[in-house]
């Protein structure tokens, strides 16, 4: 069975394509149709591209005249412009940085595992944007998949519900940088602050529900506690999401 919608390896791997290009099994040409073109330039050249420009604009094509070469120079050294995303994504990734040697205890070692990986994608968040077509397999996926077990050796969980946690605070981390991203993105285009945006929304729902109030208690009720009228600092549903997610956690281990 093969990975990344990819074709078996021609050696005979079993890998994909992709995969054995992610990893260094595939012989590459020694020289580039031009001189100086090599794998690491064509994934920078992308990665650039993607930061940006986002991560729609990369195509073979805009690479290729990025560095000045033809579109089909590039297919000596990618497949495709999917095994492009994989090395991409990799690069940008890299290895996790390691744990200090201090932080102990499962829950303590998974926050900040947690917290790297949410650091990653605030640097890169065109990466959120590729998407999701099958597990982790690259070098520096399964490196960071690594240390999210390790984080949760001595927990008791069995090795199936290690990898439930992981896909759990995992999948919180990338929600969250994507929603706040997303809202970033909307308050920067429009101009405004955040206080200013969210008193426009408060505005908006006491517009929209002051007519029939007993559909709307508990909206009324927010309201008019004025938590609304000011927008939260900027970890502070990122501290209060980690949290409840740890905490469920804990209920799982039994702590």
């Amino acid at each position: 069975m093969t990975v990344d919608g990819a074709s078996a390896g021609e050696e005979g791997s079993g890998l994909s394509v992709t995969l054995e290009t992610a990893w260094g099994l595939r012989e590459r040409p020694s020289k580039g149709p031009k001189p100086g073109l090599s794998l690491d330039r064509i994934v920078d050249a992308g990665i650039a591209i993607a930061a940006s420009e986002g991560i729609g604009a990369v195509t073979m094509g805009r690479v290729s005249k990025t560095l000045g070469v033809s579109p089909m120079s590039l297919y000596r050294y990618v497949s495709a412009r999917d095994e492009l995303y994989v090395l991409m994504q990799d690069a940008a990734t890299g290895a996790p940085p390691e744990m200090p040697a201090g932080i102990t205890g499962w829950r303590a070692r998974l926050e900040w595992w947690a917290r790297a990986q949410r650091d990653v994608f605030r640097r890169n968040l065109w990466l959120l944007r590729i998407p999701i077509t099958s597990p982790p397999a690259s070098p520096h996926s399964l490196e960071w998949m690594e240390q999210g077990l390790a984080a949760l050796d001595g927990s008791g969980l069995e090795e199936g519900g290690k990898l439930s946690v992981l896909m759990l605070v995992g999948g919180f981390v990338r929600n969250e940088v994507t929603l706040m991203a997303d809202l970033d993105a909307a308050m920067r285009a429009g101009g405004r602050e955040p206080d200013e945006v969210m008193r426009r929304y408060a505005r908006t729902i006491d517009a929209l529900t002051s007519t029939a109030p007993e559909r709307f208690p508990a909206l009324r009720r927010t309201l008019a506690s004025g938590v609304l009228d000011v927008a939260d600092e900027e970890d502070t549903e990122f501290e209060f999401g980690l949290g409840r997610v740890l905490d469920g956690v804990a209920v799982l281990v039994g702590e």
